[in-house]
């Protein structure tokens, strides 16, 4: 029997070490622990640290003294061992709390205590993001910065003070790392969960100082990779650059939460794997050139500086690097390496370098990964050897870097994903082409545009393959399910883990059992689905899109009537595409607010629509500008509605009930002239109303209008500013709020609530049920409902919308009679 665990861990022939070297595993446990604790020290609470410190310290002793006996790994002495452990966690300690008390004096945090204004000079650290504004508002720009120089209050100090920036003007999205600006704007108080220690709101432009020139040096890679896939479908268009360099911006909300669900998650960050499939494939090629000896590493050190400055040096993307530059160190050595050693090492160099990594789940669940890989993977995949070795490798590397990460990841997400393992090995043979395709599409780009997408769209469609398989993975009625939270959810998390290292080598030695568990988990997943989506007889969709409203109007055939688009046209996009609608004869955009027409271009893409039918107050301006703008480049007409306009197309006809003047002075004028629509499907009477506010309701009460219908799309987003007799005069039956979870607005208030429950309506909103559809089945109505969370959960059936949200594998029973 050999002493150790197996690591595949090659040297430069191929060959595997012999055994797992856990000499520097301890130390780097220790120098996490103190870390920990020194960032909290560091923050102000010191009684709190010190017990963390010495928690930590106790756990990390315990798992290397376990490991130390039980693996009779090769150490120079178990005293030796311990003391270094113990001197690395306060090493750690001493630097983590360095760090944060670095952070935290200064007068920035006293400043952003007392909301002081303050002129800055400032350094960007990370590449600005958009941000859709909600309830009306602009979108802004979102930055992690570095202060310089603040001076407020009197005076003038140099400081190096992270902090998160948040800009209304748009201007500041054309920035890149390392820019030096200069700016005004107000500081505010923040939590310390990461090392930015206040919010820094500012209002105008920036003022460009400098450049961070090795930035702007690559961001024609960048750029060139985005016009490279830049033809795709949203997803692939969004997965290739996630999957090349960590960029995430245009994943789709929908995509993101079918990965979760699937487990491949990681594949959209930054990790040690993109390094290595990169650098291998540059290697490759460097070796068919010719390039031989010291050479090798000279191309291969060059070609992870260059990822790490087009990647951005985040601390994802940092650990990246460190993990590519060990194995590169371990391959121009040509000697045997152990990986669990030089996977230590990583992590003491890095937590000593930022100590902030303690903090990171995402650093976690890679050093969990690389680890479980390490130690668990060569075990199980030698526990079968009734497999051809590929295929137990292939088997063994997901399902061992699943199981380590298990407790942070049931603990982080909530959910425990059974279709990981499957997902993981369906979509890896997908991983490197995209990967690798996608790095030379954004090398050639630049130089010869019209070359570029000839790479990308073969990476585009490797990705697709990624995103089927994590579409229908999540689709599977049992592809997750629910976790509990807080420490008992941790400690079961944590128990799952210890039980599948303990049986899972039992189950895969036998061919007869690895089948039968297979099987059985098949019956599990394979379960009676919930109704399918979209379901059958649907007449009206309420969009699942943030703090804002999209309804669709169901016209068959894939063709439906869209009122209002919502603030975010990825979201839109996604619940159209999902509804199958390819055609819109007509988009009601009820006013110009961002929460309302932001999304117009996501209807826009890839369909064919009539026109966009609006408000006629163009307010605010800049929206209604957009509007038309996006239209015309659509070709799509665009028309002013006229109260008592009626229409019809397919099953729907609707009329324009409003606005027949407009209401300035009292409430939102832009509100109060929002499009109120009067439809009818299948003899389902609907009232979509925008967000129009109690002048607007009582006017259109004295109208003498008959407001009675079955729906009533609740006016904006179920704000306490209503008129409780227009809410008794729609007497709905359902009554539906589009509303952003976690929203800032009070939306909806609970007054409102209590209001349309006292009139008899049965209440759902998109931030509690998701996307909402009202179905026609059996003489009566129903609601089916698609959740954005749990992941992978499937369409939900209500059978009744005055009770809870349940399933029994068939249709809802109707809700009431229809007269």
């Amino acid at each position: 029997m050999t002493s150790g665990v197996r690591a595949p861990v090659g040297d430069g022939d191929g060959s595997e070490s012999s055994a797992a070297d856990l000499r520097t595993v301890l130390p780097a446990a220790t120098t996490w622990a103190g870390a920990l604790g020194g960032l909290a020290l560091g923050a102000g609470g010191a009684g709190a640290a010190w017990l963390v410190v010495v928690a930590w310290c106790t756990v990390g002793l315990l798992v290397g003294a376990v490991l130390v006996v039980l693996r009779g790994a090769p150490v120079p002495g178990r005293g030796l061992t311990v003391v270094v452990a113990v001197a690395c966690c306060l090493v750690g300690g001493v630097v983590g709390a360095a760090r944060a008390a670095a952070g935290a004096g200064g007068p920035v945090p006293g400043l952003a205590q007392a909301r002081a204004t303050v002129d800055v000079e400032a350094v960007v650290v990370a590449d600005p993001v958009r941000r859709e504004g909600t309830a009306g508002r602009d979108p802004y720009a979102v930055a992690r910065a570095r202060l310089e120089l603040v001076a407020g209050r009197g005076q003038a100090v140099a400081v190096r003070t992270p902090v998160v920036l948040l800009a209304s003007d748009l201007g500041w999205l054309g920035l890149l790392p390392g820019d030096r600006v200069a700016a005004s704007g107000r500081l505010a108080p923040t939590d310390r969960a990461g090392p930015e220690v206040a919010l820094l709101r500012v209002s105008g432009p920036p003022e460009k100082l400098g450049s961070g020139r090795p930035y702007a040096w690559v961001e024609p890679l960048r750029a060139g990779l985005r016009h490279s896939v830049r033809g795709l479908p949203p997803e692939p268009r969004g997965l290739v650059p996630a999957l090349v360099v960590g960029d995430e911006q245009q994943v789709p909300d929908d995509l993101r939460d079918d990965m979760r669900a699937t487990g491949l998650t990681h594949l959209t960050a930054v990790s040690g794997a993109n390094v290595a499939i990169v650098l291998g494939a540059l290697l490759g090629l460097a070796r068919w050139s010719g390039l031989r000896s010291y050479a090798l590493p000279v191309v291969g050190a060059s070609a992870v500086l260059v990822f790490v400055v087009v990647a951005r040096p985040q601390p994802s993307v940092v650990r990246a690097a460190a993990m590519g530059l060990v194995a590169l160190a371990a391959l121009s050595a040509g000697g045997r390496r152990r990986g669990t050693a030089t996977l230590g090492t990583a992590v003491l160099v890095l937590l000593l370098a930022d100590p902030w990594l303690a903090r990171s789940p995402g650093f976690a669940l890679s050093v969990l990964a690389t680890g479980g890989i390490l130690v668990l993977a060569p075990v199980w995949r030698d526990a079968m050897p009734w497999l051809p070795k590929p295929l137990a490798e292939a088997l063994s590397i997901p399902l061992a870097a699943q199981v380590a990460c298990t407790p942070v990841l049931f603990v982080l997400s909530g959910d425990a994903s059974l279709v990981s393992v499957p997902a993981n090995l369906l979509a890896a043979p997908a991983v490197a082409p995209a990967t690798v395709l996608g790095a030379a599409a954004a090398v050639v780009a630049p130089v010869f545009p019209w070359a570029g997408p000839l790479l990308g769209w073969p990476a585009g469609i490797a990705a697709w393959w990624i995103v089927v398989v994590a579409e229908r993975g999540a689709q599977l009625p049992g592809a997750t399910v629910g976790w509990p939270s807080g420490p008992w959810g941790a400690a079961g998390a944590l128990g799952v883990a210890v039980l599948a290292v303990l049986l899972l080598p039992v189950v895969l030695r036998r061919r007869g059992v690895a089948f039968a568990v297979v099987a059985l988990l098949a019956v599990v997943l394979a379960r009676p689905p919930l109704p399918g989506w979209p379901p059958a007889g649907w007449v009206l969709a309420l969009c699942e899109v943030g703090q804002g409203d999209a309804v669709v109007l169901n016209l068959g055939d894939r063709s439906a009537v869209v009122v209002d688009a919502g603030p975010d046209p990825v979201a839109v996009d996604g619940c159209l595409d999902r509804l199958g609608v390819t055609q819109v004869p007509a988009v009601l955009l009820s006013h110009f607010h961002a929460d309302h027409v932001d999304g117009l271009s996501g209807v826009l893409a890839g369909r064919r629509v009539a026109e966009v039918v609006v408000s006629p107050l163009d307010d605010p301006p800049a929206q209604a500008r957009r509007v038309r703008e996006l239209a015309a480049e659509a070709g799509v007409a665009v028309r002013v509605a006229e109260v008592g306009e009626r229409h019809r197309a397919g099953p729907v006809h609707w009329e324009v009930l409003w606005p027949r003047r407009l209401i300035s002075g009292d409430g939102s004028a832009p509100n109060n002239a929002s499009l109120v629509v009067l439809a009818e499907v299948h003899g389902v009477r609907l009232l979509l109303t925008g967000d129009v506010e109690p002048a607007a309701q009582r006017a259109l009460l004295r109208s003498g209008t008959d407001l009675g219908v079955d729906v009533l799309k609740v006016p904006h987003h179920g704000s306490a500013a209503q008129e409780p007799q227009f809410l008794l005069a729609a007497g709905a039956r359902l009554a539906l709020v589009g509303v952003g979870e976690g929203n800032t607005y009070g939306h909806p208030a609970g007054a409102t609530l209590d209001l349309l429950i006292s009139t008899g309506a049965r209440v759902l909103r998109t931030d509690v049920d998701g996307t909402v559809a009202v179905v026609v089945r059996g003489g009566g109505l129903a609601v089916v409902t698609r959740p954005r969370r749990p992941p992978g959960t499937g369409p939900r059936c209500r059978a009744d919308p005055r009770g809870p949200t349940g399933a029994d594998g068939g249709w809802c029973r109707s809700v009431s009679p229809r007269s």
